[in-house]
C-alpha cells in the first residue's frame, strides 16, 4: 500500500472514531434527559390525591429498565498535543470519564482508543503508527498508558515538584490558594511528613506565623492547614466588622512620597475611614508617645509590638486601584483623589535614543531623585551600580522592604516643557504609585517657583545656551550608547568596539581560497550608484583603510560593489563575488542543522540573543590569499586582509572557527576534575609550574608605516590554565578587599560592574554638575607610563602583606611574579624567552593589582 493511501486510510479511521465517540455521548445525553422525565413523573404519581370512593390503592408501576444506573453527561477533556505539563491532568480526566461512565468505557481497546481520538498536533502520528502496525500495546491499557508517560510525562517532575515547593511563599495571596499550590507541589514532591509540615510553617505568612506562635502548633500537616483557613476567616471577619462600626470618623489622609502604597489582605473590603484603638478614640500621637512607642518598638498605630507600622493590621487601607494606570482617564475616583493631593509634573526622560514622557511628583521631603524599578525594566533604562548601598528611611523611621538602594541610571535628559532641559541620575527603588519622584536635588538645582496654592510651578530659563545643552545631550548620548544593561556589567571588555576594530593576527583558522586549477580569474563590471550610495561607499572605504581591514591592491581581480537597504533605512555595502565563488573550491565543514538546535531549545525557558561586532571581521584571509578578494569602485582598487560577507567558504571557515574557540566549553565536564584538582595543588603547595608563567608576544599593527616598530602594539596572550588559576585567586582576593573596605570609592581596577567606561560617566558627570552650577571646572588626567612593566615585585609584596594576606598566600603571589619570561611570536617565527624581572603580566587576570603598588 502506498504512504498516501495510508494516511488516507488512518485520517478515516480517526474521523470515524470521532463520530462514534460523538454519537455515543449524544445516546448518552438524551437517555439522562429521558431518565429525569421518567423520575419527574413517576414522582408525580406517587405524591398525586386519589380520586374519591377509590377503595383500592392504584397498582404498583415496575421501575423502569435500568433504573438505578444514571450515567452522568461529562463533557470531554481537552485534547493533549503533547504538553509535558498538560500530560497529568489528560489523563486524570480521562480515568474519571472513564469511572463515571463504565458500561461506555468498559474495555481496554475502548479507553485506549478514546484517548487516541482526543489527541491533537504530533501524538496523534505516534498512535496511528501503533494501529497501523497492529502494534501489542493496543490491547493493554496499562501497557499503553506506561508507553505514554515514557513519551510525554515529565521525568524529572519530582526534582522540579521539591524545588518549587522549597521556593513557594504565601505572601499577599489568599490561604486557600497557598494550600492548593503546595497539595500540588506535594503531591510529586516525594517529602515525607514532618518536612512538608516544617516546609509549609516556612512559607506562611507573617500574620499567621504570628497567630501560631501563640498556640500549641498543630502535629500534623491537615491539621495545620484547617488551623491556617479558620484563623484566615476569623481575622477577616473581625475586620469587616471594625469597619462597618466605625465610618463616622475622620478620613485618613494619604501616605506621603516614599512610603509605599497600603497593602490590604485578599479578598478584603477596602476601607476609606480611620480605625480606632481599643476603647480609645484615634487621634495624633503626642511627641512624647511616638519618642516612647519607637524606643520600644511599637506600632505606630495601635500601640502593640510584634510588628510595625506598615504591618499593621488594624490600620484601614485605602481604595486600591489600577495604580499602574495613573495617568489615563479611565481612573476611579477614589485614586484621581489620591493623586490630586500631590503636585504632578509632564516630563520626558531622554537617553541614547529613546524617550518616554510621563508624569513625575515633586516632592521636598525627599533626599534624592528615585525612578520606579518596573519602569526602569520595562522601557530598558541602562542602569549602573552604585559605589556604596545607599539606605533610606520611609516616614514611620523604618527602611523599605525592597532593603537598600543598589543601582542608579545613567544620566537621563529631564524636559519640561520646550525649553527647560536638564540631566540627573536616579535612585532606583520600588515606587509603584510615582514612577518618578523629583527630590531635593532637583529642587535645589532648579529652584523652581512653586504656587501651593494653585497647584503651579515656574522654571526659569537656564542660564546655558542652547548649542551647550545640545553638545551636552549629544555628549551623554555618546556614553549611554556604550552603558550595558546591568546583568551584563561583567562583560565591559568583551562588548567595547575597540577590540572588533583591530586587525587580527594570522591564526591556523584563516580563511583560504583555493581555485580550481586552470580556473579563469574573476573579474566584473563596475555597477553605477547613485550620490548617496557613493556617499556611504567612500565613507566605508576610509574607514576599512584605518582600520586596516583592506588595502590597495594591484591585484589582476575585481568583483564590483554595490549597496542594498537595511530595516532602518541605511545602506549595506555588498561585494558582488558570485565570478569567484563558482572557481571556489567549496568547504564541507557541517553548520549546524537547525532542527536539531530547535530540539535543543525545547526545553528552554529564557534566551538571550547575542550579535557579534563584525562577526566575519574577526577572521583574516589566509596569507596569500588577498588578491582574490579585490573589489573595484570610483573610489580605487582594493583588497580585503580580513574575511568579508559575500564568500563562499565564509559560513564553514567562521563555523569552524568557533567551533575551536569553544572547544573549553564544550569539554568542560570532562576536564573540570582535573583543572580542580591542579588549582588545588598550587594553592596548598604557593607554586605555579613556569610553563603558566610564560606569555607569547604578538605585535598588531596600529597604523601608519608598517616597517616601524613604533607602529606595532605588543600582545600578550597567557596559557589559558593561567588564567583559570588567576581567575580563582582574583574572585578571593576581590572579596577580601570589598569585605574589609580596602579599595578606595573612586577606583574603577579591581573592582567588579567598574571600568573606564564607569570612571568616564562619572567624569562627565561632576563636570556637568560643576558647569551647572556655575562652577570654573578643570581636570588633570594622568597616564602612567608603562603601569604594568615597572612594578617593583617586593613593594608589590609588602603592600599586600600589610593588607593582612597571609604567608601561604604571599607565597603563592612571590611564585606568580617571579621566574616569569616571554617571546615574541610573527608570522610563524618565535623568539627565544627572556626573563621578566619586574613588572606584572598584562592581560593578566590579577594584573590591575599593579593599582595596590601606586
Amino acid at each position: 500500500m502506498e504512504p498516501t493511501g495510508i494516511a488516507e486510510v488512518l485520517a478515516g479511521i480517526t474521523a470515524q472514531m470521532a463520530t462514534l465517540t460523538q454519537a455515543v455521548q449524544d445516546i448518552q445525553r438524551n437517555q439522562t434527559t429521558l431518565q429525569t422525565a421518567y423520575d419527574r413523573l413517576e414522582f408525580r404519581i406517587a405524591t398525586a390525591t386519589p380520586l374519591p370512593h377509590s377503595a383500592s390503592p392504584p397498582p404498583h408501576r415496575p421501575p423502569a429498565p435500568n433504573a438505578e444506573i444514571h450515567i452522568p453527561h461529562i463533557p470531554l477533556p481537552e485534547k493533549f498535543d503533547g504538553g509535558r505539563s498538560q500530560f497529568r491532568r489528560f489523563i486524570t480526566s480521562c480515568q474519571i470519564i472513564f469511572s463515571l461512565q463504565p458500561r461506555v468505557h468498559d474495555t481496554d481497546y475502548t479507553r485506549i482508543h478514546t484517548i487516541i481520538a482526543l489527541l491533537t498536533g504530533k501524538p496523534p502520528c505516534w498512535a496511528h503508527h501503533l494501529i497501523y502496525t497492529e502494534d501489542p500495546i493496543l490491547l493493554n491499557w496499562n501497557a499503553f498508558l506506561q508507553a505514554m508517560e515514557d513519551l510525554y510525562d515529565d521525568p524529572h517532575k519530582t526534582s522540579n515538584a521539591a524545588r518549587t515547593l522549597s521556593e513557594l511563599q504565601q505572601g499577599r495571596n489568599d490561604v486557600e490558594d497557598y494550600i492548593t499550590k503546595f497539595r500540588h507541589l506535594a503531591l510529586n514532591s516525594e517529602w515525607n511528613e514532618p518536612a512538608l509540615l516544617a516546609q509549609f510553617k516556612t512559607g506562611m505568612s507573617d500574620y499567621l506565623k504570628n497567630e501560631l506562635a501563640r498556640i500549641e502548633p498543630p502535629s500534623s500537616l491537615n491539621a495545620l492547614m484547617s488551623f491556617c483557613v479558620q484563623m484566615d476567616r476569623r481575622l477577616r471577619e473581625r475586620r469587616a466588622e471594625r469597619a462597618s462600626s466605625n465610618r463616622s470618623l475622620m478620613p485618613r489622609r494619604p501616605t506621603r512620597s516614599l512610603t509605599p502604597p497600603p497593602r490590604a489582605l485578599p479578598a478584603l473590603p477596602a476601607f476609606e475611614e480611620e480605625t480606632t484603638q481599643v476603647n480609645t478614640a484615634r487621634g495624633p500621637l503626642s511627641d512624647t508617645e511616638q519618642t516612647r512607642r519607637r524606643s520600644l518598638g511599637l506600632c505606630m498605630y495601635c500601640g502593640r509590638s510584634g510588628h510595625q507600622l506598615r504591618e499593621c493590621r488594624e490600620r484601614p487601607d485605602l481604595p486600591r486601584g489600577k495604580m499602574h494606570s495613573l495617568f489615563s482617564n479611565t481612573q476611579s475616583n477614589n485614586t484621581d483623589n489620591y493623586m490630586s493631593s500631590h503636585l504632578l509634573v509632564p516630563i520626558s526622560l531622554q537617553w541614547k535614543e529613546e524617550q518616554i514622557t510621563l508624569k513625575a511628583m515633586i516632592d521636598s521631603g525627599a533626599s534624592g531623585c528615585f525612578l520606579d524599578k518596573t519602569l526602569a525594566s520595562t522601557s530598558n533604562i541602562p542602569l549602573v551600580t552604585k559605589n556604596r548601598p545607599v539606605t533610606i528611611q520611609l516616614l514611620d523611621g523604618n527602611p523599605p522592604q525592597s532593603g537598600p538602594i543598589l543601582y542608579e541610571t545613567i544620566p537621563l535628559s529631564i524636559s519640561i516643557g520646550p525649553v527647560h532641559e536638564q540631566t540627573f541620575s536616579f535612585d532606583i527603588i520600588e515606587s509603584p504609585a510615582f514612577s518618578v519622584i523629583l527630590g531635593l536635588p532637583w529642587l535645589r538645582q532648579v529652584n523652581p517657583t512653586i504656587n501651593w496654592k494653585q497647584g503651579t510651578i515656574t522654571i526659569q530659563s537656564s542660564d546655558l545656551t542652547e548649542k551647550e545643552i545640545t553638545q551636552i545631550t549629544n555628549t551623554y548620548k555618546k556614553i549611554g550608547a556604550t552603558v550595558l544593561p546591568n546583568k551584563y556589567t561583567g562583560f565591559n571588555d568583551v562588548c567595547l568596539k575597540k577590540g572588533a576594530d583591530t586587525l587580527p593576527p594570522h591564526r591556523q583558522y584563516d580563511c583560504p581560497i583555493d581555485l580550481y586549477p586552470c580556473s579563469p580569474i574573476p573579474f566584473g563590471r563596475i555597477y553605477p550608484l547613485s550620490e548617496p550610495e557613493l556617499s556611504v561607499l567612500k565613507e566605508y572605504i576610509n574607514d576599512n583603510l584605518k582600520k586596516g581591514f583592506i588595502q590597495p591592491s594591484t591585484s589582476p581581480a575585481g568583483a564590483p560593489i554595490f549597496f542594498v537597504g537595511k530595516k532602518d533605512g541605511g545602506l549595506r555595502p555588498c561585494i558582488d563575488y558570485r565570478a569567484l565563488n563558482s572557481v571556489t573550491i567549496k568547504n564541507k565543514y557541517p553548520l549546524p542543522l537547525i532542527t536539531e538546535l530547535m530540539d535543543r531549545l525545547s526545553e528552554a525557558t529564557y534566551f538571550t540573543k547575542l550579535d557579534l561586532r563584525g562577526a566575519y571581521n574577526l577572521v583574516r584571509i589566509k596569507q596569500g590569499d588577498e588578491w582574490k578578494t579585490a573589489f573595484r569602485s570610483r573610489y580605487g582598487h582594493y583588497e580585503y586582509l580580513v574575511m568579508p560577507y559575500g564568500l563562499c567558504n565564509a559560513p564553514a571557515t567562521f563555523q569552524r572557527f568557533l567551533n575551536a574557540a569553544m572547544l573549553l566549553k564544550i569539554s568542560a565536564p570532562a576536564i573540570a576534575n582535573p583543572v580542580a584538582t591542579l588549582i588545588k595543588e598550587s594553592l596548598a603547595t604557593g607554586y605555579i609550574p613556569k610553563l603558566w608563567k610564560t606569555a607569547r608576544v604578538v605585535p598588531i599593527h596600529k597604523s601608519g608605516d608598517s616597517t616601524l616598530v613604533s607602529n606595532y602594539r605588543p600582545i600578550s596572550l597567557l596559557p589559558v590554565m593561567s588564567k583559570v588559576l588567576e581567575k580563582c585567586v582574583y574572585t578571593q582576593l576581590r572579596d577580601y578587599y570589598q569585605y574589609w573596605n580596602y579599595l578606595t570609592p573612586d577606583q574603577s581596577g579591581f573592582r567588579p560592574n567598574h571600568s573606564t567606561t564607569t570612571a568616564l560617566l562619572k567624569v562627565c558627570n561632576d563636570i556637568q554638575a560643576g558647569m551647572e552650577q556655575g562652577d570654573l571646572t578643570g581636570a588633570i588626567f594622568l597616564d602612567f607610563a608603562k603601569a604594568f612593566d615597572t612594578v617593583d615585585h617586593g613593594i608589590l609584596l609588602e603592600k599586600l602583606k600589610n593588607s593582612g594576606i597571609g604567608d601561604r598566600t604571599l607565597t603563592w603571589f612571590q611564585s606568580y611574579v617571579s621566574d616569569r619570561s616571554q617571546y615574541v611570536s610573527i608570522s610563524g617565527s618565535s623568539s627565544l624567552p627572556l626573563p621578566v624581572t619586574c613588572g606584572v603580566p598584562q592581560g593578566s587576570i590579577l594584573g590591575p593589582c599593579y593599582s595596590q603598588y601606586s
